[in-house]
């Protein structure tokens, strides 16, 4: 086997992107959240919390559910060939059983592991290698937002002719829904699908369901995998604390995390100063959290129509199958 891997990198991810986005991120005092998982060791903080706090690692209905939704989902394509495009690939491991799933029934599989995080890309691939040969898995290394041909970016030559199967896992609510959303559906045309799951509020009310998961985030391993990436910077543990809190943005619910400083603090990034002052904030984080008609009314506004749903038995985790309304 050979040592050598291919990994393209669009050039939304070549480093003078990356530093005006690191910049532009401490001017706003909100934080891109690719820079999360910038490092080997930010992958790894957040592959240990993913494995403890994730309801899809630790709650059986929940992988039971995401099972349901991949049999229902491979049965219903008929194409011989499809083309898995895994965004936000993660570790790779639902990803995965999607192209055994694909496999079982017969299909040329090809894959294309995307993340912001090379490390993420390289655990993706290295999982579904155990699946289908190196030559049929493309991993591709973007930043979503600012990637503007996004369906061209996708095509290869020998995945030209195959149907999309676009994968979405875990990514939503670290999106802004009307600037994800479209280039989701970009990706969706009439012969293609998306399969995309979406962190819920359990139960009727939706403040309520939103508080009960709170702890999801306000925990340790959160805490540890969030401010890697202010320490790194030099900004020290003593000079404020991390805080969790939900707010209303439109008609949706996010829980935010933002650091306030509680020590006066100045850091310098490529000769530019960044000046924190006793009480400032920083936004490190948000995720929204969607009731299962606000995940519909929103794929509707930009031409996507679910066909169906699974959704867990704690009701805090929904899988959709969509294609083109």
């Amino acid at each position: 086997m050979s040592s050598l891997v291919n990994v393209a990198i669009h050039s939304s991810q070549f480093p003078e992107k990356v530093r005006r986005d690191l910049l532009d991120s401490l001017r706003a005092r909100a934080v891109n959240h690719k820079f999360h998982y910038d490092s080997v060791k930010q992958t790894q903080k957040w592959l240990a919390l993913h494995q403890v706090h994730s309801p899809s690692r630790n709650d059986a209905d929940c992988a039971a559910t995401y099972d349901r939704a991949f049999e229902a989902a491979t049965s219903r394509i008929d194409s011989k060939e499809v083309h898995l495009i895994g965004l936000g690939c993660g570790g790779g491991q639902k990803d995965t059983r999607l192209l055994r799933l694909l496999k079982e029934r017969d299909k040329q599989v090809f894959y294309t592991p995307c993340d912001v995080s090379t490390a993420m890309v390289l655990t993706a691939r290295e999982a579904a290698l155990s699946v289908l040969p190196a030559e049929q898995c493309f991993p591709l290394v973007c930043d979503l937002p600012d990637v503007d041909d996004l369906p061209a970016t996708f095509v290869t030559r020998n995945t030209q002719h195959a149907t999309r199967l676009t994968s979405f896992f875990g990514m939503i609510p670290n999106f802004e829904p009307d600037k994800i959303l479209p280039k989701l559906a970009s990706l969706v045309s009439a012969n293609d699908w998306l399969l995309f799951s979406a962190n819920l509020a359990p139960g009727k009310d939706y403040d309520a369901g939103v508080e009960k998961i709170l702890p999801q985030y306000d925990n340790s391993l959160t805490r540890d995998w969030l401010l890697a990436f202010l320490f790194d910077l030099g900004i020290e543990p003593g000079d404020g604390e991390l805080r969790f809190a939900v707010e209303d943005v439109n008609e949706l619910k996010r829980i935010e995390a933002r650091f306030y400083f509680q020590h006066a603090r100045a850091i310098s990034v490529d000769n530019e100063r960044f000046q924190f002052g006793v009480g400032e904030s920083i936004r490190l984080f948000f995720s929204y959290r969607y009731m299962p008609e606000l995940v519909k009314s929103h794929l509707e506004r930009h031409g996507l129509r679910v066909l169906d749903q699974w959704i867990t038995q704690s009701e805090e985790e929904g899988v959709f199958l969509c294609r083109r309304g």
